[in-house]
């Protein structure tokens, strides 16, 4: 995925603008700050603002459907050729890891497609799966209607199209971690390896922000 200047700069606008919104946040409210290996620990939590997307079965997927346990949310695109199915992979790593470990908390996993078009509840349903059967797929009726939901949640998508009429997509790569109540705990924007992911889950998990 060849990332283009004005995307690389909105992607560290975006990653600076986060970490001084996690600065401020613990020089207001104090106490010491979680430290991560790939990212930002959010305290407080932040509340996700109000969205609604289609998961590979075709059902209604909302904010609604976020509480009740830990979610590592993860935003690419099925056609990506290296960063999605490589995240993909450490994060399937990652589960078989802590279900064999038997881990008292595990997260679920949320691919939530950049590229509506292509993107079909039936290709999310043939594609999530090849990484784990438990992985959540997640798209919209229309590029118009996701790209609503992630300018929203501030994930940076540009789709550029080619003179033969195909398009390349560039997005960020940052994995969201949701906590039970279905507010932002973490942002993690790598590397990404199993052991850094699993760690800094756990540091997440006890500080529960």
């Amino acid at each position: 995925m060849a990332l283009q200047p004005r995307f690389i700069t909105a992607a560290c606008v975006c990653i600076a603008l986060l970490g001084g919104i996690a600065a401020a946040l613990y020089f207001r409210h104090g106490g010491a700050p979680v430290e991560l290996a790939t990212g930002t620990y959010l305290s407080p939590s932040r509340a996700l603002p109000d969205f609604s997307l289609i998961d590979e079965h075709g059902r209604t997927f909302g904010p609604a459907e976020l509480t009740g346990s830990w979610s590592m949310m993860y935003f690419g695109y099925t056609n990506c050729p290296d960063v999605c199915p490589t995240t993909l992979s450490t994060l399937a790593a990652l589960e078989k890891r802590m279900r064999a470990g038997g881990a008292p908390l595990r997260p679920r996993v949320i691919f939530v497609s950049v590229d509506a078009k292509r993107d079909t509840p039936e290709q999310l349903a043939k594609y999530v799966p090849y990484f784990d059967p438990e992985f959540i797929g997640l798209t919209a009726p229309s590029q118009q209607a996701l790209e609503s939901v992630t300018s929203r949640l501030g994930i940076a998508v540009i789709i550029t199209p080619k003179a033969d009429g195909s398009y390349t997509v560039d997005h960020s790569s940052a994995i969201f971690v949701l906590n039970p109540a279905g507010r932002l705990a973490a942002i993690l924007t790598g590397p990404f390896t199993v052991d850094g992911l699993e760690a800094d889950f756990a540091r997440i998990v006890a500080g529960k922000a």
